[in-house]
C-alpha cells in the first residue's frame, strides 16, 4: 500500500474497532485520519474497496508479527511461548487491530460479498500446517486446521468472553505464562493426536 493508503486503511482500522462495521464511512475514516474530506473515497470508492483494504492491512500487520513463529525451528515449548507473546501482543498493544479483525469477520457472514475478500484466514492454516508437516506431526493439515480454530477461540474468549475478566491483563509476564501454558496444551493435543 502506498502510504496514504496505509494510512487511510489504519483510520479505518480505529474506526471498525471505536464504532464497528455500521460506523466505517468514508466520512468516519478521513475525520479518524485527519485528512480532507473525501480522501478515503478518492482511494477507495467503495465500501467494498475500504473494506479490503482493512483486512489486507490486518493481514499484512499479523504477518509482520508471525514471522518469529513461522521461520522457527519447531520446538513446542519454544514455539508455544512465542505464538502466547504474538496472542498477547494482539490482545494488548493491537487489540484494537484484533477487534477490527473480528468485526469484519462477522460482517462477512452477513454480506456474500464480503466472503471472498476475508479468505485472509487460510493464509495462516497452510503456514501452521507447513509447520507442524515439518516438524513431523502426525496428520498436519487435521491438525493446524484444529491448533488455528484453537487459538482463534482463545483470543475470542479473552478479548471478548469470560476470559477477558479472568484472565491476567495482557502486557504482564502472568498474562504472557497463562497463554503459553494454554497453547502448550493444545500443541500438545494437536500434536500427540
Amino acid at each position: 500500500m502506498t502510504d496514504r493508503r496505509t494510512l487511510l486503511a489504519d483510520a479505518a482500522i480505529h474506526v471498525i474497532a471505536a464504532r464497528g462495521m455500521r460506523g466505517l464511512t468514508h466520512r468516519a475514516v478521513d475525520a479518524e485520519a485527519g485528512v480532507p474530506e473525501g480522501s478515503t473515497s478518492a482511494y477507495f470508492r467503495t465500501r467494498k474497496a475500504l473494506v479490503e483494504a482493512v483486512v489486507h492491512r490486518l493481514s499484512e500487520l499479523d504477518q509482520v508479527e508471525m514471522a518469529d513463529v513461522l521461520t522457527a525451528e519447531f520446538d513446542l515449548d519454544r514455539f508455544a511461548l512465542l505464538v502466547a507473546t504474538v496472542l498477547d501482543g494482539w490482545l494488548g498493544p493491537a487489540r484494537t487491530r484484533t477487534l477490527a479483525r473480528y468485526a469484519c469477520l462477522l460482517e462477512a457472514t452477513h454480506h456474500e460479498e464480503l466472503r471472498g475478500i476475508l479468505a485472509h484466514g487460510e493464509k495462516p492454516r497452510a503456514q501452521t500446517v507447513a509447520i507442524l508437516r515439518a516438524a513431523g506431526v502426525p496428520s498436519p493439515e487435521a491438525a493446524g486446521h484444529t491448533l488455528v480454530a484453537f487459538l482463534e477461540g482463545l483470543l475470542f474468549d479473552r478479548l471478548v468472553g469470560a476470559g477477558a475478566t479472568t484472565s491476567p491483563p495482557p502486557g504482564t509476564p502472568e498474562s504472557v505464562a497463562s497463554l503459553t501454558k494454554a497453547v502448550r496444551m493444545g500443541l500438545r493435543a494437536v500434536v500427540e493426536g
